[in-house]
């Protein structure tokens, strides 16, 4: 499968090289940017498979970017740098940089290095969904209590029927039950109505 690459480096040579050596394994350089360009808007425009940063030494900037990028938009990063500190592969990888190659770029390793690193960019995106959608199991579970709570003190209702009440509130809206509760306890607050804390 071909890839729409998006390469950043501020070496034209170095540039050239990376670019023949994707084209040799079938993929498409989309872009091409400097160190100091926009990273973000580049990638919202583009819209890349993947970022391929090439550079000696990951500048505080376009780690600064490829967070921004991975937060906002999020793509596979593979950074080829000279620097094998192990404090700077640490930031990398904070930035959301999915592969880090200190050894530098050859063609034969390229396709596999992209491989690689869009099958863990892929398996991180999926957990961190994953985890993303407990997040908000747990978040609704916790609202939905505190509703069914508020709404059994106010009209003086077991819990069953609590419940059942704003179920229906929530199926009536068209929203999830969690939603409803989250309404229910804003309108609540709001009214300053006396409801479990």
């Amino acid at each position: 499968m071909s890839l729409r690459v998006m390469l950043v480096d501020d070496d034209d040579a170095r540039t050239a090289f990376v670019t023949q050596a994707l084209l040799a394994t079938g993929n498409d350089v989309v872009a091409r940017l400097s160190s100091t360009e926009d990273l973000l808007a580049a990638v919202r425009r583009v819209q890349p498979d993947v970022v391929l940063v090439d550079m000696d030494n990951p500048a505080r900037d376009v780690l600064d970017n490829c967070a921004a990028v991975t937060q906002q938009v999020p793509r596979p990063i593979v950074f080829f740098a000279r620097n094998s500190d192990p404090d700077t592969i640490a930031e990398a990888v904070r930035a959301g940089v999915t592969a880090y190659i200190v050894d530098g770029l050859s063609e034969p390793r390229l396709k596999p290095i992209l491989d690689v690193a869009i099958a863990r960019f892929r398996e991180h995106q999926k957990l961190r969904d994953e985890l993303e959608e407990m997040r908000t199991r747990l978040a609704d579970r916790r609202d939905v209590e505190r509703a069914k709570a508020m709404l059994a003190k106010l009209r003086k209702l077991d819990e069953a029927a609590a419940y059942a009440l704003l179920r229906r509130s929530a199926m009536a809206r068209r929203i999830t039950i969690g939603e409803a509760a989250r309404t229910m306890l804003a309108a609540a607050e709001l009214f300053d109505t006396p409801g479990e804390s």
